[in-house]
């Protein structure tokens, strides 16, 4: 087995601020560089380690940013230059790393390279084919977008180019080396201004198996994640990634790469995490997993299993800028509040998105006319409506925007959300918030949670169907235990520990306020339980339907 790479990135809390959405400063209804500055110590309050910030480069904005006009400039939308620096300088101050989106499979449509290329100059850094039938009016290939509809384009002098997302987001052919030289390029820019690292966008995207074989079949979005595809998750992207940990490791070897990777089993995720590639990848096996023991065990068991086979640090994440908000997938509130208990309880390091702390929703009744989602516009491909989990977080419980700026929102809130705000649970012990808050700081100061412990692992114990038992340890002898019941019934079990065992947090008090759903995580048998008639004290406790608890032992 290869030996584990120590690094702060093994076991961080990051989060992850989508920054159209998080912080407006100057009154536009657009969130922006300086607002998230502003904004840090929230997240330096709430004990995250690390911030991640989607892109605010120069962008025509037709994915949210995703579509880079100049990967070395900040767009007007969101400040310039020297509000990045100033942001990254007060991310130090306070503690927090900073990590920035890389997108390098594709560009924007505006991007020079690509307005040369429709010149005629330069094409071989993009996807330029002739097409098929006699006049060339058939696309290259069968290949269809992710976003919905076909992978290609034709202009005006009859070729087609390829762009895996967006027709406004033209595909980067690797095999080019300007394409690979001009990346290192950028990534030493930021790195030079003081970045903590990268999450890289499409990671499994940039190489293209080779003569772009059709694939036979529709809704090609679909098999994402589930088997291999011509353009996706191909050999070659490790060499490149070998190329930037190898860029990486130049600086101080504390910067960090971070994959999106989507591929077909945990073992084929782990080759992205090899001890000479990048240092993290999503774990979207897990966010997708349901509420359910059975299934969360699997995809635990699973992750932990591949990762470690090749020394690498596991993540987990329930929630991101891409999927709907895991307190409306899971289906209630109480669920996601014990998801993130089990989380955060698991060896590796935790991605949080903006707005899970406070128990959002998915605002799933938007307009049609304000959204901007590039898929919901086209079809058979994603569902459309990513909006959803990016209608600006509310930091107040009333006033413009709920306190995300003096303005209005570029996505309308729905009028409850004042009371999920950051002032309305701060405070309020029963508060999403305060959990959230509550766990971070067990975790960081627990030597058996995050990546401690004697070996970093877990130990699972037995439990009835429908729940989930496992011990971290630490080195002292001690530990943790966590107990995640998904059923919707309360269950007994022997308590963790013994009567010794002490409990640290649970994710359903006996209480109500916003964002709390009330109930008792974890009760004493006897105290309001009273199933098997056992008193306080003996070595039993009511596990309370969909919720987790952390013991000391």
């Amino acid at each position: 087995m290869p030996p584990a790479r120590p690094g702060w990135w093994c076991d961080a809390v990051i989060y992850e601020v989508y920054v159209r959405s998080f912080a407006d400063s100057d009154g536009d209804g657009v969130g922006d560089l300086r607002g998230v500055r502003e904004r840090l110590p929230h997240l330096a309050r709430l004990g995250a380690d690390a911030v991640w910030l989607t892109p605010f480069y120069a962008s025509p904005q037709a994915d949210g940013g995703y579509d880079v006009a100049d990967y070395r400039a900040v767009d007007p939308l969101f400040g310039d230059l020297s509000d990045a620096d100033d942001l990254v300088r007060a991310a130090h101050e306070l503690g927090l790393r900073v990590i920035v989106d890389i997108v390098p499979n594709h560009t924007s449509d505006r991007h020079p390279w690509f307005r040369e290329a429709l010149a005629g100059d330069g094409r071989d850094r993009y996807h330029f084919h002739p097409g098929r039938g006699p006049d060339g009016s058939l696309p290259p290939n069968d290949w269809e977008s992710v976003f919905g509809g076909p992978a290609w384009t034709r202009v005006a002098d009859g070729q087609w180019y390829l762009h895996l997302f967006a027709p406004q987001q033209p595909d980067l052919n690797w095999e080019n080396d300007a394409v690979r030289a001009e990346f290192d390029s950028v990534l030493r820019f930021w790195l030079d201004l003081g970045v903590d690292g990268f999450r890289v966008d499409v990671a499994h995207g940039m190489v293209k198996a080779a003569g772009l074989p059709d694939i036979g079949r529709r809704e090609q979005a679909r098999l994402i994640g589930s088997q291999r595809l011509p353009f996706f998750d191909q050999d070659g992207v490790h060499e490149i990634h070998r190329g930037w940990r190898r860029l990486l490791d130049s600086y101080d070897g504390r910067r960090i790469a971070v994959a999106e990777a989507w591929a077909p089993s945990a073992e084929r995720l782990a080759l992205y995490v090899r001890p000479d590639e990048l240092h993290q990848a999503f774990n979207f096996a897990y966010l997708q997993a349901p509420w359910d023991a059975g299934a969360l065990r699997r995809v635990i068991e699973d992750s932990l299993r591949a990762t470690t086979s090749v020394g690498a640090p596991t993540t987990w994440v329930l929630s991101n800028h891409d999927v709907v908000r895991h307190t409306t997938r899971y289906g209630s509130l109480r669920r996601a509040r014990a998801a993130a208990l089990l989380m955060l309880a698991l060896p590796g390091s935790a991605y949080l998105y903006q707005g899970e702390e406070l128990g959002l929703p998915e605002v799933t009744d938007l307009p049609d006319e304000v959204r901007q989602d590039p898929a919901f516009h086209r079809t058979e491909g994603q569902d459309g409506l990513r909006d959803g989990c990016r209608v600006p977080i509310p930091w107040s419980a009333r006033g413009p925007s709920y306190g995300f700026g003096p303005g209005g929102s570029w996505l309308p809130q729905p009028a409850e959300w004042g009371g999920l705000s950051v002032e309305a649970q701060t405070g309020d012990p029963a508060s999403t918030l305060e959990l959230y808050r509550a766990a971070l700081a067990t975790r960081r100061a627990h030597p058996a949670l995050g990546a401690g412990g004697d070996d970093g692992g877990l130990d699972w114990l037995p439990v009835p169907p429908g729940l989930l038992a496992f011990r971290r340890r630490a080195a002292d002898g001690g530990g943790v235990v966590c107990v995640a019941n998904t059923t919707d019934r309360a269950v007994e079990i022997p308590r963790p520990g013994g009567p010794e065992g002490r409990l640290l947090l649970s994710s359903a008090p006996a209480a109500t306020g916003p964002g709390a759903p009330g109930g008792t995580a974890a009760g004493e048998a006897g105290a309001g339980a009273g199933e098997a008639g056992t008193t306080a004290g003996e070595a039993a406790v009511v596990v309370a339907p969909d919720s987790c608890s952390w013991w000391a032992i």
